[in-house]
């Protein structure tokens, strides 16, 4: 069967089940557009391509499938930039076609053009230039293969327009088992060191999990609780982590690293065996590193062997999807290859949660941002997608936002991605729409990020998705400022937001319910009532400027050298 390669590209993407793409259209992706036009496919017409690449992430980090998002050349295929880049460095599946000019116009700064194969190599997985619509089918397939198998990740296709208006034998792979090609990552790897983890486990008094993004992206929460379960072993969780085990759970010391409490930062610190489990070992949570868990032996399970020794010496690894890792050792516990007498340390552990847990000074005059997410987490019950951008907001929703389920805690980890949120709570409210029990979706921002991508809040209320934005306005960069009171003389540098603007009629002005808190008493009333309302709501609450996130590691130091108070570090 003879096909353009525009249909090409709508024929591949609803080949791999993907019903849903996010992005915007130009001149050279128009081919592209048309055949959507009549695809089946649902288009969402984001406000600006950031907005599409990070609408695909939400998508895809909540529902586990492969995020599709669409631009023109030029400037609409340098817009997903930072989008690519925010997936690459936390191991999400994209892929984001880009259409290109026509062939014989590439190299010659034609109108609209942009090398996307050289910009994007260093934040893809893999990237591609169709240079013949013969081998569109191929290529595609291999990009979504790419993109969902090993340690996901982005791939990027550019597609010149004269190649989406050419017509070729359209024939789709089901597989590429018989594909001679180098790239071929395993489930299952080597198990040399298998013998050596469960002998060390045996002999292990003080072990703690640590846990990582890697085990909620291969769907390996149902082994951790198996694991945790047969072991008793204490874990605390990275950012990325967070959802993978229930919070509220006695034996989850949270979040360890510059924010993180006290008792999972003590008991890295005090661990003679550390399990790491799909972590990269960030600097965020290290802080130095030649005094992070000073006294113990590493095991790293992770399914990219270029993580192994890259920031911390590890004694013994197992590569592998986690499933299938964190199974071995699972059968192993089972048959009682190690049963570690922990007890002691597990009452080490109560004691530092209990010693010094998350806390801060409550106030009946302003609104501590702490407390805003205290109220939101006792409406929801940790049952729904909470979202985040990123600064103060996101570490106090790490800290004093609970979690029951995987997936259900969207935020930019390694980037750092100011203006990820909007847009991926939009992608994670699609994914709820189709689900037979749909969660509550609800971003927590500030006035600093919810500015980088507002423009979406039109395509919420477009799309009518329920998407609940509380916005924790301190008038400022409150990140920047915290930094700048400790670190640089309270030199306030261009932190400070001086024009009044209310978020609340910016909502109303896109298509959203807007609403607006200033008092303590006021506050539960308010989340109640964009609970219950049935479209998208923009709840702006004005938070205590000078509040900080507590406790705090500064950078360079030791886990050790916690900071509990505000002032110079």
């Amino acid at each position: 069967m003879k096909l353009n390669g525009a249909r090409m590209v709508v024929e591949a993407i609803k080949a791999e089940g993907i019903k849903t793409i996010f992005g915007y259209p130009g001149g050279q992706a128009l081919p592209l557009y048309d055949a959507i036009y009549d695809s089946g496919l649902r288009h969402v017409l984001t406000r600006h391509e950031q907005g599409a690449v990070h609408a695909a992430d939400g998508f895809a980090r909540r529902s586990g499938q492969v995020g599709v998002c669409v631009s023109t050349s030029g400037p609409g295929a340098t817009n997903l930039v930072t989008g690519i880049a925010t997936a690459n460095m936390d191991s999400i599946p994209l892929v984001c076609i880009t259409c290109q000019v026509t062939r014989p116009a590439i190299g010659k700064d034609s109108f609209q053009e942009a090398d996307m194969i050289g910009i994007t190599t260093p934040i893809t997985k893999h990237n591609f230039l169709v240079q013949d619509v013969q081998d569109l089918p191929l290529i595609l397939k291999k990009a979504f293969h790419i993109a969902r198998t090993g340690r996901p990740g982005p791939v990027v296709v550019d597609i010149p327009k004269d190649v989406l208006t050419d017509e070729g034998e359209w024939a789709y792979p089901d597989n590429l088992d018989n594909l001679k090609w180098s790239y071929r990552p395993k489930s299952e790897g080597e198990t040399d060191d298998l013998q050596a983890i469960c002998d060390a486990l045996g002999r292990s008094h003080s072990p703690v999990l640590f846990v990582g993004g890697g085990l909620v992206s291969s769907n390996a929460a149902p082994e951790l609780a198996r694991f945790v379960e047969l072991t008793g072993i204490p874990l605390c969780t990275s950012l990325m982590g967070l959802s993978a085990y229930p919070t509220d759970a006695p034996l989850h010391l949270g979040m360890p690293g510059m924010h993180g409490t006290y008792a999972a930062n003590m008991a890295i610190q005090h661990a003679d065996l550390l399990l790491g489990l799909g972590v990269r070992f960030d600097d965020r949570v290290t802080g130095s590193l030649q005094t992070f868990a000073p006294g113990a032996r590493i095991v790293h399970l992770d399914i990219d062997p270029a993580e192994f020794n890259k920031n911390v010496r590890v004694d013994w690894r197992l590569q592998g999807d986690l499933k299938w890792s964190l199974g071995l050792l699972i059968e192993q516990a089972e048959a009682g290859a190690f049963a570690p007498n922990i007890a002691d340390w597990q009452e080490s552990c109560r004691r530092w949660k209990a010693e010094r847990p998350l806390t801060y000074q409550n106030s009946t005059e302003v609104i501590k941002p702490e407390a805003a997410i205290e109220a939101l987490y006792q409406l929801t019950k940790g049952e729904a997608v909470i979202c985040t951008d990123v600064g103060q907001h996101q570490m106090w929703t790490a800290q004093y936002m609970g979690f029951k389920h995987p997936r259900t805690f969207l935020t930019s980890g390694g980037l750092g991605t100011m203006g990820y949120g909007l847009p991926a709570a939009l992608g994670a409210a699609i994914v709820e729409e189709a689900a037979e029990t749909p969660r509550e979706v609800w971003l927590v921002t500030s006035d600093g990020s919810i500015m980088m991508n507002c423009q979406e809040l039109a395509t919420l209320a477009e799309e009518g998705l329920p998407v609940k934005v509380l916005v924790l306005n301190n008038r400022g960069l409150g990140m920047v400022r915290q930094w700048q009171r400790m670190f640089y003389e309270r030199r306030m540098s261009a932190s400070k937001h001086e024009f009044k603007l209310s978020f609340a009629r910016l909502g109303e002005v896109m298509g959203c319910l807007g609403l607006t808190v200033e008092k303590p008493e006021q506050l539960p009333a308010a989340l109640q009532q964009a609970r219950d309302y049935a479209g998208p709501v923009v709840l702006e609450v004005m938070v205590d400027e000078a509040e900080d996130v507590m406790p705090m590691v500064a950078p360079g130091k030791s886990l050790s050298d916690m900071v509990f108070e505000g002032g110079d570090c």
